[in-house]
């Protein structure tokens, strides 16, 4: 049996959404299989950080 490499989260966080987009993640979730985390994660990783700004919100 071989173990994963996945790391524990390390913030959790709570989302408000309007009830359509709710369900536009609910449909896409359905049509692709995936789950809403991993959908999130990935459009969260695909955000453009400019190297100019990285300071601005710490």
């Amino acid at each position: 049996m071989t173990m994963t490499n996945k790391k524990w989260a390390v913030k959790r966080i709570t989302v408000n959404l309007a009830t359509q987009e709710a369900e536009k993640l609910d449909k896409y979730c359905q049509q692709t299989g995936r789950p809403a985390t991993d959908v999130i994660r990935e459009l969260i990783r695909s955000l453009p950080i400019s190297e100019d700004n990285k300071d601005v919100n710490r």
